[in-house]
């Protein structure tokens, strides 16, 4: 699913945030679930609460343990590892901590699993994780396989055979199950197309479902057909997901028509020589503010309902439409316009925008805003007409008022 989003760069549309953040909080939602169920086949003849018990005192020990003295002995480990320059004795030193945390955690009563994902919680609160990413890119592939690996051995084709109705009945279940709790859950805080959309795209069953089984297996409280024809369940979503994902945009699109918000700009079609806005948030609405004192004409895009909403009560001509898609820039007359202003904060988000308008049209007037020379630096290579730093057009705005400020005499 997340790798889908990165591919597609649909991660960076609202529904692929609400998505991403889902996602993380699933991950880290495996851990008291594992928790719970080294509990339940360790203490299956206690009474739930004394297990409850058990589990809330001993994941804080795990846990406090992990992060909080993990977390200096982890950084001073790989420091001194990455000090040594020697890639074996850092590879060699993040294999101790994965493998430290996993026996440390197993040795407290839980699963190598849940100390391995502490561990890499762990390391991705130092500053080496990027290097650690680096180095065990090239065991990535190779783990990766050995997973769908370990998946197809446990296809059972004669029950899968056998009991087709069922789970694609159980899978069809668990989709609209899914489905309808994130979607009501989305939709207090989201429009309802980005909401569904949301909900579409993780209504699928996640691969952290084998670990549970496995551990759930293991214990004893689950039996091994069920296990079985669960599993297949799970295998029968993954292979359906790829399928479905390219289609949602369309299929929710047809769906709901969003009312609120206007997205037709067939009108644009005859424009030109005005200016196109990116973005209505703090720096955008000084945009407009200047532009309408210039008496310039002008149009705002956002991808965000709440900007665009913000800036239709403040009677400006705004869209609702992500400026880094192809169509988009066609109905905005890009190639005819004076110039655009890109004023969004997310770095990825301005670059996305900036190479698809370059690759659109070259005669454009590009006028980007960075807040850093780190983000400035990341776009030299894009053909800018001009990159804006916040920080140095305040120091050279301080210096101005401070030359043409009267002198005062005591």
């Amino acid at each position: 699913m997340l790798s889908y989003l990165k591919s597609s760069k649909e991660i960076y549309t609202p529904y692929g945030q609400n998505a991403t953040g889902i996602l993380i909080f699933q991950d880290i939602a495996v851990i008291p679930i594992l928790i719970l169920i080294g509990f339940l086949t360790s203490e299956g003849d206690e009474s739930v609460y004394v297990i409850l018990w058990h589990t809330l005192s001993s994941a804080i020990v795990v846990v406090g343990i992990l992060f909080v003295i993990g977390k200096r002995v982890v950084a001073w480990l790989l420091h001194f590892s990455a000090s040594s320059e020697l890639d074996e004795l850092f590879m060699g030193s993040v294999l101790f901590i994965v493998v430290g945390a996993s026996l440390f955690a197993y040795w407290m009563g839980f699963t190598y699993s849940l100390g391995a994902f502490v561990a890499g919680m762990v390391i991705a609160e130092t500053k080496y994780h990027h290097k650690v990413e680096a180095d065990i890119a090239p065991f990535k592939d190779i783990l990766l396989g050995t997973f769908f690996v370990v998946v197809g051995m446990k296809v059972d084709v004669s029950l899968f055979a056998n009991n087709l109705a069922l789970i694609i009945g159980l899978f069809l279940l668990v989709l609209a199950f899914k489905t309808l709790i994130m979607f009501l859950a989305l939709r207090l805080s989201s429009t309802s197309a980005t909401s569904l959309k949301t909900a579409l795209s993780l209504s699928q069953v996640g691969e952290f479902s084998f670990v549970i089984f496995a551990v759930a297996l293991s214990g004893g409280i689950l039996d091994e057909k069920l296990a079985s024809l669960l599993v297949l369940v799970v295998i029968f979503s993954m292979v359906v997901t790829p399928f479905v994902m390219p289609h949602i945009n369309d299929f929710v699109d047809k769906l709901i028509q969003e009312k609120d918000m206007p997205t037709d700009m067939s009108a644009l079609s005859s424009r030109k020589d005005h200016v196109i806005v990116c973005g209505y948030s703090v720096v955008g609405k000084f945009v407009a503010l200047h532009l309408e004192e210039l008496d310039a004409p002008y149009i705002v895009v956002d991808n965000s309902n709440k900007h665009v909403q913000e800036a239709l009560n403040d009677d400006i001509e705004a869209y609702l439409g992500d400026a880094s898609k192809l169509s988009i820039l066609e109905a905005l007359n890009v190639e005819n316009a004076a110039a655009v202003i890109v004023t969004l904060d997310n770095l990825e988000k301005k670059r996305l925008i900036c190479e698809a308008i370059l690759h659109h049209t070259k005669n454009v007037n590009l006028i980007v805003k960075v807040s850093s020379l780190e983000e400035k630096e990341k776009l030299k290579d894009l053909p800018i007409t001009t990159i804006v730093d916040g920080k140095v057009e305040v120091a050279r705005v301080l210096v101005e008022r401070m030359i043409t400020c009267q002198l005062k005499y005591r």
